[in-house]
């Protein structure tokens, strides 16, 4: 499971008690004012029974700004993979929700910020650039922090009376490290991280992601919230229509949904006989990955890890979607493909894996983005969920019961929509 990189629970609930992050129940009143109750029960109902979300869900500008609080903020966030991290000094600026944090190695391991000087609130590093030095400092005033957050230099500060620069240290984050991805909590209030993987863990071991490497990223910015993209990923109804190479490679019809116990939802695809792994041909340009065995090696797992990490693994490599909601109709997607060591040397080509999925990638973005404008038509109602989209409705009723008692709620005893009911 994941392991603790920073502890002093003290100093990162200290802002909460203070009343400075976190929502309130008039706030989570007011952005829900949009929706009605009812809307919500019907996403919950069983699969057959159960339709999509209301079309406010996917438009309203307040309900997202409640979401990136709630949801976003108030749960535990992938900021991306450890290895952008790798020599002490190494910082990140990656956005939180609507905030940004800064992440930095030092001896210690991995340490997560607000990326907010102490000064005057200047970012300490422009998010989404990456940085490297012994110290961290704002480029504004020249304030200098440690990597462990402590206030090290204040320029003109050393004859200001009462002035003490232990209370000036940066503010922490919760931070996590699992399978080499890092994941952060801003309300500093989220359940352990843990309980908010569930069996996760153990359905993804074989892959063994943490000792993977990324050889290929794309990044794409689709006209669609982000709950449509993850949506549309756990479903396969719509393969048939709109991704012909897909189909030659896996039935849209195979496979079974994992009943879940954490914040995620998922399950698995087959391939066809013919097929190694997925790419235009079938054949595989890599190798199969070492801990799989016969069974594994001929499937293809789709897992959503709440709320913005979409986790592909294929028989010889693993293909991710980190999500960042920048708007209600707009997420920016970084997609990376991650393959074993053994065969990221200079000569090998990922291409076989990227092509494919970039093909696959963008009929998926053109159909997310009709959807977009579709829910925000006056013409669009709720609709018909199919027992083929048991995933998507997983996900949906998370983010149903969410919406209805104002936090997220995992997947618990392996039915999340009996147990809100």
């Amino acid at each position: 499971m994941g392991s603790s990189l920073l502890t002093d629970r003290s100093v990162i609930l200290a802002p909460i008690r203070e009343g400075r992050i976190g929502t309130s129940v008039s706030q989570h009143r007011d952005a829900l004012s949009v929706l009605e109750r009812g809307s919500l029960e019907r996403c919950l109902a069983p699969l057959g029974e159960a339709e999509t979300l209301p079309g406010a869900a996917y438009n309203d500008a307040r309900l997202f700004q409640w979401e990136q609080q709630a949801f976003f903020e108030s749960s535990w966030l992938c900021l991306g993979r450890s290895s952008d991290l790798t020599r002490v000094g190494d910082q990140k600026a990656v956005a939180l929700g609507s905030e940004t944090a800064i992440v930095v190695r030092d001896e210690a391991g991995l340490r997560a910020f607000f990326n907010v000087c102490r000064h005057r609130g200047h970012e300490l590093l422009e998010a989404g650039s990456c940085s490297h030095a012994r110290a961290i400092k704002c480029p504004y005033h020249g304030w200098v922090y440690g990597l462990d957050g402590s206030l090290k230099g204040a320029p003109r500060y050393s004859d200001t009376p009462g002035f003490e620069p232990s209370e000036h240290s940066l503010v922490p984050l919760r931070v996590e490290e699992w399978d080499g991805w890092i994941f952060a909590n801003a309300s500093g209030d989220a359940p352990p991280f843990d309980q908010h993987l569930g069996s996760l863990d153990a359905l993804t071991a074989d892959h063994e992601c943490e000792r993977l490497i990324a050889l290929a990223r794309h990044d794409y910015v689709v006209a669609a919230n982000w709950k449509i993209v993850t949506e549309n990923y756990h479903e396969c109804y719509h393969c048939p229509q709109i991704h012909p190479e897909l189909c030659r490679v896996t039935s849209p019809d195979s496979g079974t949904d994992d009943p879940s116990d954490g914040a995620w939802a998922g399950g698995s695809m087959d391939l066809f006989e013919h097929a190694a792994t997925m790419s235009i041909t079938g054949e595989s340009g890599g190798q199969i990955l070492r801990r799989l065995d016969a069974g594994k090696s001929r499937k293809v797992y789709y897992y959503s890890l709440w709320p913005n990490l979409l986790i592909s693994l294929h028989p010889d490599y693993v293909m991710t979607h980190r999500l960042e909601a920048v708007a209600p109709d707009a997420t920016r997607i970084e997609c990376e493909w991650l393959f074993p060591p053994e065969v990221a040397t200079g000569d090998f080509d990922p291409s076989y894996a990227v092509d494919f999925w970039d093909t696959t990638n963008r009929e998926d973005w053109g159909a997310c983005e009709s959807v977009q404008r579709g829910t925000a038509s006056r013409a669009y109602s709720q609709g018909p969920l199919s027992l083929v989209e048991g995933t998507t409705h997983q996900f949906i009723a998370m983010v149903a019961a969410g919406y209805l008692q104002g936090r997220v709620v995992p997947a618990t005893g392996g039915d999340l929509v009996s147990g809100l009911r």
